[in-house]
C-alpha cells in the first residue's frame, strides 16, 4: 500500500501511477475530496486500485486519524509519499532581512512538523515489519540560497536535513527514507495551472512529474542515494 499525502494532479498523481504499475494499491489523501473521483478514474483506467481520504496533513490529529483509517480500510502502509503543496504559502513569504521569528514559524508548522508527525505515525510499524519507504518532496531553497523564497527557505533546509539525517539513522534497517529536492514548477500541478492562468510570461522552469516519479521509484528500489535533485532554477 502506497499512501500519497498531499495528492494533487501533478506529482502526487504521477507517483501513484508509477508505483501502481508495480502492483501498489494507492491511498490518496488531500484536504478536499473534490478531485478524488477524477484521480481514481485516471488510476482505474491504468489498472491501479485506489482509495481516497480527506484530511489536512498539517493537522497532527488528522494525520494520525487518516493513517489509521487507511490501515483499517485499505491495508498496511508499505510506502509513504509526503508532498503537500499549499498555494497560500506564497503570500506568507517574507524577505529574510524583514523576517522575524513569527514569519519563520508558519513554514515550519506547515512543512517540517507534519513530515515528522507522519514519520512518527508510520515508522514504528515499518521497523517492526522490517520493510518500508518514506519519500518526501522538498524545495530547492533547502539546498541553495534563493533570496526570493525568503522566510520559506529555512523550513525547506530543515526538511531536507531531517530526511537526510533520517536516512542515515535508518541505515542497517530495512526501512528507507529519501527526499526529492525540487527546483521548478511541476507540470500539470496546481502551481503550474496558477502560472498558466495568471502569469504565463513569468513561468519559471518546468519539470515533468512522470520523470520525477520514475526517479522516486528508483530511490525506493535501489536505496543507494538519499536525495534526487530536479533543478531548473539554480545554475
Amino acid at each position: 500500500m502506497l499512501a500519497v499525502l498531499g495528492a494533487g494532479p501533478g506529482l502526487g498523481l504521477s507517483i501513484a501511477h508509477r508505483f501502481g504499475r508495480e502492483g501498489f494499491t494507492t491511498a490518496l489523501v488531500s484536504r478536499s475530496g473534490t478531485r478524488h473521483a477524477a484521480y481514481r478514474a485516471s488510476l482505474a483506467e491504468a489498472g491501479v486500485a485506489a482509495h481516497a481520504f480527506t484530511a489536512d496533513v498539517t493537522d497532527e490529529a488528522q494525520v494520525h486519524a487518516v493513517l489509521a483509517r487507511i490501515t483499517d480500510e485499505a491495508g498496511e502502509i508499505d510506502t509513504v509519499y509526503f508532498g503537500p503543496a499549499d498555494l497560500s504559502i506564497g503570500s506568507a513569504i517574507t524577505p529574510l532581512p524583514e523576517a522575524g521569528a513569527g514569519n519563520l514559524r508558519v513554514p515550519f508548522e506547515s512543512i517540517v512538523l507534519p513530515a515528522a508527525q507522519v514519520t512518527q505515525a508510520v515508522l514504528p510499524r515499518m521497523l517492526e515489519r522490517g520493510a518500508g519507504s518514506l519519500l518526501f518532496a522538498g524545495g530547492i531553497s533547502g539546498k541553495y540560497p534563493i533570496p526570493l523564497l525568503g522566510s520559506f527557505a529555512p523550513a525547506a533546509a530543515a526538511l531536507r536535513m531531517y530526511v537526510l539525517t533520517l536516512n542515515a539513522a535508518l541505515r542497517g534497517t530495512s526501512v528507507y527514507a529519501g527526499t526529492l529536492t525540487i527546483g521548478g514548477v511541476i507540470e500539470r500541478g496546481d502551481i503550474h495551472r496558477m502560472f498558466t492562468e495568471q502569469a504565463p510570461d513569468s513561468m519559471p522552469g518546468t519539470l515533468d512529474p512522470d520523470a520525477i516519479a520514475e526517479r522516486a521509484w528508483a530511490l525506493h528500489t535501489e536505496r543507494d542515494e538519499a536525495e534526487a535533485e530536479f533543478n531548473t532554477l539554480v545554475a
